[in-house]
């Protein structure tokens, strides 16, 4: 709510307590223990920013900030709450805003994405949850597609490049530093588990263009606020807050440097801010520092939303010039200190005890300081905050489907555009070309041919079921006869009456066609026999000799101009005559006469559209397809000209590809499962053996005849000792006996 050109915030015993709007992008915080009405704040400051028109950027984690594209209704909690804030609720006006879903996973909203590439490797590492080794690892693979030209576009292009790096990893180490096939083994994984998560649907085309972000609606001039339906996107912490990050780099390197304005350009919340800050790395840290830092100056506010203003560096806090805190509860001394610490960072207000106010403030009460005209804190205020007025909580699926399908830029992301990048050019397509062999020439109009036309049809039917195929690893033609070739049969009825009707006509104007021939073909011949020579001297140099050759081709071309504008009339009124009745029998015919012509520019390739077999990878067999060849002069052989990539076949094909290798290595698995499983039951086997076996030996030492055999054994042993020890004990004595009477 608006207040002479400012956010009305709350109201205080000192009155309204308001936000300036050339303040906002000074950044802020809004803190408090669950419950204590940090969403209601957060709405209402994003209304007023909308009010003013301001675009807005906020994530909502819990559906309740959807209600802002419907208009809110009075109740008796709320007219009380206005009443507290001197406001008549008869004067206030409920209202709907311009809001715009978006959603990561493009259910709740339009999607969002982002390229591979667009991400950068700081940043992808840290929604991979990589540590620093492996973090230096993907700086080298990012920097190895730059260097080669390969986009990475999508997960598939990122999975190709550590496919490529691991394959190359000894040829990389001398170059780059050390890259371990277990550091890539470990990327790999990463990326699996954020595939399963949803990643392979953020990364890709088209991705999100930051000046939809900025759009203030025509009719009311209120700026656009963007929700992105994070309730799911919330379930993986680490990639909501990564890619909240990229969304403040994106805007950071994007807009351009402003200074300080009357009012933001856009403004940022940033729900949960916590989680921004959790196991984040010493350059990471860097990055979001200096981010917040700089960003003000490209005219973007920045709004952090957390339980407690200890959640946020001192580094980065510091940087937050605007307050809000909602109540916190001290229930530990760990609770106590956080209290402690918060009160610390207000302008102290001699009326109330800060630290004291921060533990008894009730729901919908906050304490409020705001940066004046100058830049500097305002004394913190103790105030009631007003209510939204726009709907409070979330609204219907039906609502939500309607607002999504009558957006202005539902066409430009709804629909996902595959990729061209480091997968295509890792794993180019596969091609085997068939040339068509010679086809028998079948006169356009055979006025003296006794053939039928059906026959003669038939017969290129034939021929062209005939093809030579180039074989890559020799880079020759085989003759091959398609069998299995298909040529769809033309029927000779319908042609045959469009045919007599013709017959007349042409007979007509052949005359005039065979003068106009005549007259052009010796002028045509004396030019080739001129050029010939010469071109067969620079055939070699056709580069080179191009200069040289171009006088020539003038010289034809002045000699034959005045003769083509006399036959051009003629031939004209000709094919006006002709080509109505001509056309339906495009495609069964072939004219059998061509005006020759002169090619004095080899290096221009001709393209011309032939049959060629296509790898199906779904199926592992070869399909016929049409596709643009030109001639190489190198081999005289015809090669695929460029062309573009269907995005859909591409598309199906890798989704084949993808499901194939997927049941192979769940197969693979499966089998070493089982394996793992028969080696088990086997040293079960065994032990149970093992254990059967010693069960056995004492039941028969503990039988009456074991005993006995026990005893036995024992008795004779110690008899043997005895002995022994006797024996050994009067060889000695005597040893030492016989040396003392020498």
């Amino acid at each position: 709510m608006l207040r002479e050109g400012k956010i009305w915030v709350g109201a205080g015993p000192g009155g309204p307590v308001c936000l300036l709007p050339a303040m906002a992008n000074r950044h802020g915080l809004i803190a408090g223990a669950t419950g204590t009405g940090k969403t209601v704040t957060l709405k209402l400051l994003a209304e007023g920013f909308s009010d003013l028109g301001v675009p807005v950027f906020l994530s909502d984690i819990k559906s309740d900030l959807s209600g802002m594209v419907q208009a809110g209704a009075g109740s008796e909690k709320i007219n009380s709450r206005l009443e507290l804030c001197g406001v008549n609720p008869d004067d206030f006006e409920y209202k709907a805003y311009p809001t715009v879903f978006w959603d990561v996973y493009g259910e709740q909203g339009h999607p969002i994405r982002a390229t591979v590439q667009g991400m950068g490797a700081l940043l992808l590492s840290r929604m991979l949850g990589l540590n620093e080794t492996q973090t230096g690892v993907m700086n080298i693979l990012f920097r190895i597609a730059n260097e080669k030209g390969y986009a990475l576009e999508d997960i598939r292009d990122l999975k190709a490049m550590l496919v490529h790096l691991g394959e190359n990893a000894k040829e990389y180490t001398l170059h780059y530093g050390n890259v371990s096939t277990a550091s890539v083994g470990a990327i790999q994984r990463a990326v699996a588990m954020l595939e399963d998560q949803g990643g392979d649907l953020f990364f890709g085309r088209p991705d999100v263009d930051i000046q939809d972000w900025l759009h203030v609606d025509p009719v009311s001039g209120q700026g656009r606020i963007n929700v992105l339906s994070a309730d799911k996107l919330f379930n993986n912490p680490t990639m909501y807050s990564t890619f909240m990050l990229w969304m403040l780099t994106e805007l950071y390197d994007l807009l351009p440097e402003v200074g300080d304005l009357e009012k933001p350009r856009i403004v940022f919340f940033f729900d949960e801010a916590h989680l921004l800050f959790n196991n984040c790395g010493r350059s990471l840290m860097e990055k979001i520092e200096q981010v917040v830092r700089l960003i003000r100056s490209k005219g973007v506010g920045v709004y952090f939303i957390t339980q407690s203003p200890a959640d946020i560096p001192m580094a980065i806090l510091g940087q937050l010039g605007n307050r809000v805190q909602h109540a916190l509860r001290a229930y530990t001394p760990l609770d106590q200190k956080a209290v402690k610490v918060a009160a610390q960072t207000f302008r102290t207000n001699p009326s109330f005890d800060t630290e004291e106010a921060i533990t008894t403030l009730k729901t919908g009460e906050a304490l409020l300081s705001f940066l004046d005209e100058h830049g500097a804190p305002g004394v913190v205020e103790r105030a009631t905050i007003l209510p939204p007025q726009s709907h409070m909580g979330a609204i219907s699926e039906s609502d939500r489907a309607r607002v999504i399908s009558t957006s202005p830029i539902g066409d430009k992301y709804d629909k996902a555009i595959p990729g061209v990048g480091a997968y295509m050019n890792l794993n180019p397509p596969q091609y085997i070309v068939m040339q068509p062999m010679a086809a028998p020439q079948v006169s356009p109009f055979p006025v003296s041919s006794t053939t039928p036309l059906a026959a003669q049809v038939s017969t290129a039917q034939q021929t062209m079921a005939t093809f030579k195929v180039f074989d890559p690893t020799t880079g020759q033609y085989v003759e091959k006869q398609m069998d299995n070739m298909n040529v769809p049969e033309q029927p000779a009825q319908p042609a045959q009456p469009v045919y007599d009707a013709v017959a007349p006509v042409v007979q007509q104007v052949q005359p005039y066609v065979q003068q106009a021939v005549d007259a052009v073909q010796p002028v045509m011949q004396q030019a080739a026999q001129a050029a010939q020579p010469v071109i067969q001297q620079v055939q070699p140099y056709v580069q080179q000799a191009a200069d040289t050759v171009q006088p020539i081709v003038q010289q034809v071309h002045e000699a034959v101009q005045p003769v083509v504008q006399t036959v051009q009339p003629v031939v004209q009124q000709a094919q006006e005559v002709v080509q109505p009745i001509v056309q339906p029998l495009q495609g069964i015919v072939q004219p059998t006469q061509t005006v020759p012509t002169i090619q004095v520019q080899p290096q221009v390739q001709q393209v011309q559209q032939m049959p060629v077999m296509v790898l199906d990878p779904t199926t592992g067999q070869y399909v016929q397809q049409m596709m643009n060849m030109v001639l190489d002069p190198t081999t005289g052989n015809y090669i695929p000209a460029p062309v573009a990539v269907d995005p859909k076949a591409l598309a199906e094909q890798q989704k084949a590809a993808e499901k194939a290798r997927k049941e192979a290595e769940k197969a693979a698995k499966e089998a070493a499962r089982a394996a793992k499983e028969e080696e088990a039951a086997a040293r079960r086997a065994r032990t149970d053996q093992l254990r059967e076996e010693a069960a056995e030996r004492a039941r028969r030492n503990d039988s009456v005849a074991g005993r006995i055999k026990n005893t036995a054994i024992n008795t004779a042993t110690r008899q043997i000792v005895s002995d022994l020890t006797k024996g050994i004990g009067k060889a000695v004595s005597g040893l030492f006996g016989d040396n003392n009477k020498r």
